[in-house]
């Protein structure tokens, strides 16, 4: 590569779905020692020109070049051989296999017989995750840790194969800051070392902390290039949206209900719900018209209490009533049928059905409601999905439109339609605007007051501090499967949410599995 070469550059490309364009001629220059973001409302087309870099999908004009030379990808593999590699916001490894073998899949050591030498292998890879800070016996089954610490393990993979380029997807959103800083460090070390970073984030602090370069998209077309420094946060949020805007922050709730909310009917009361390992005697109680917050570190138990509410997590006592009526057997249908809706936190593997259209993921969970004699009725199908479309403004070309080929933001909004669908007295709503840029958060946060003002019982899980300070009446605080404390009136503010988290749950310095090596900690995160 000569010194002048891009590490990565993209020329005119342009790619159409279903016939509606999104990439509009789109050029990219990623410069050999830099970190680039590539930011956008959700629908831009970051994924979308991600993919096409990486051998996903195949543009139908323009050109592709890396370190000079012109290139072309049918396959992501052969994107991974050219030097490129990926690390995605859904991790993309295999859960049944150990951490050691994820790191180097399909790049194993072997003996003199070709057979995998685990030795050799184990010890490689611990120490990969030793120098990253990762505290994990890479020995472990990758699906028995937590999303966070997996998220770790594909950057650890990202690390081993010696990329000139590597493209981080959204990496943080499932990530505690300690590993967020762990995650910094290796980027940094990488550019230093001359590669190409591409990197995406929703959470836009980042960018000024992390970024030397950045491109806005907006609609697939490149709306502006250059230096990150040289945009504030406004002007930043005003290119992605196409208008002007006032200063703001990361949130736009409106002002957290008043605390009469809680003499209100109860809709949703827990007790004494218990999970070897996972939870020890939790209760909540939710009001008509209420937000109530979660909140908790890694290994909390934030999102086994939804789940065990929901009747996804085996439970050895605890009971569960929602208007008044007990569920008796604690299970998913039994919760559907009383009025109970999760929106899960991995809407990849317990939430969208790729290979189905738009249509048919919205109507999935309400399939009886639309059908006669157990026949479907288009009508039906059709009325409830156009509602539901226009309701929470989901761009895309038609319903039915493969619902993988939406972004992340509009996949989201497909998963809240379903469950709006059933009409629930309770929603449970697990980490609701991770990965979604700030246009489509502002739009899921308002939607979530209208839900609380039209009399729904509502839980909110969410990483980011302000925002369970915003949209909540009361928090509760887990920790270790516990309730260490609720937070009510003026106790609900950022500064006292944070005292609450870190009293009495010591963080290390380096990213920790919490007990990684069993599955407690699964589904769990900061």
């Amino acid at each position: 590569m000569t010194a002048t070469a891009p590490a990565l550059a993209a020329r005119g490309l342009h790619k159409s779905f279903s016939g509606v364009p999104v990439l509009r001629d789109v050029d990219f220059v990623l410069r050999p020692g830099t970190i680039h973001t590539i930011v956008g409302e959700n629908g831009a087309g970051k994924s979308t020109l991600i993919k096409a870099l990486t051998g996903v999908y195949q543009a139908e004009s323009g050109t592709i070049e890396l370190a000079g030379e012109r290139v072309s990808f049918d396959h992501p593999s052969q994107a991974q051989d050219a030097g490129i590699s990926t690390v995605y916001q859904e991790v993309n490894l295999v859960p049944l296999l150990s951490v050691a073998r994820n790191i180097f899949l399909g790049r194993e050591p072997r003996t003199r017989f070709g057979l995998i030498d685990l030795g050799t292998l184990n010890s490689r890879a611990a120490e990969v995750v030793a120098e990253l800070g990762i505290d994990v016996d890479v020995a472990t089954e990758l699906g028995a840790l937590g999303i966070g610490v997996q998220q770790m393990i594909a950057l650890a993979r990202a690390v081993t194969t010696e990329a000139t380029v590597v493209i981080m997807d959204e990496p943080t959103s499932s990530l505690e800051r300690r590993e967020v800083d762990v995650l910094f460090g290796v980027a940094r070390r990488l550019r230093d070392q001359g590669a190409g970073i591409v990197f995406v984030s929703h959470r836009l602090d980042e960018l000024w902390e992390l970024c030397d370069e950045v491109t806005i998209l907006r609609d697939g077309a490149v709306v502006r290039t250059g230096a990150m420094a040289e945009l504030d946060r406004r002007s930043l949020i005003s290119a992605m949206l196409g208008r002007d805007i006032a200063e703001h922050g990361a949130t736009s709730f409106s002002e957290a209900p008043e605390s009469e909310s809680t003499t209100a009917e109860v809709v949703l009361e827990a007790t004494g719900l218990r999970a070897p390992g996972r939870l020890h005697d939790v209760g909540i109680t939710v009001h008509a018209g209420e937000i109530l917050g979660l909140a908790g570190l890694l290994g909390s138990g934030r999102s086994e209490t939804v789940k065990a509410v929901y009747g996804a997590l085996d439970t050895s006592a605890g009971q569960i009533t929602v208007r008044g009526s007990r569920i008796r057997r604690q299970s998913v249908p039994a919760a559907l049928g009383a009025g109970v809706a999760l929106l899960s936190e991995d809407r990849k593997s317990e939430g969208i059905v790729p290979e189905l259209s738009v249509r048919d993921n919205i109507v999935l969970a309400v399939l009886s409601r639309v059908s006669r004699g157990g026949v479907l009725s288009r009508r039906r199908v059709d009325a409830l999905v156009d509602r539901y479309i226009d309701r929470l403004g989901i761009k895309l070309s038609s319903p039915t439109q493969l619902v993988s080929e939406l972004s992340g933001g509009n996949q989201q909004k497909v998963l809240i339609a379903r469950w709006l669908a059933t009409e629930p007295s309770v929603f449970l709503l697990d980490e609701p605007t991770r990965g979604i840029d700030v246009g489509a958060k502002q739009e899921v946060q308002a939607l979530i007051d209208e839900l609380a003002e039209k009399g729904l019982a509502v839980v909110l899980i969410s990483s980011e501090t302000e925002e369970l300070v915003a949209g909540s009446a009361r928090i509760v605080v887990l920790r270790d499967g516990e309730i260490s404390e609720t937070l009510t009136g003026d106790e609900v503010e950022n500064s006292r949410l944070l005292a609450a988290l870190v009293d009495g749950g010591a963080a290390s310095d380096a990213p920790s599995a919490e007990g990684a090596p069993s599955p407690d900690d699964a589904g769990d995160r900061a």
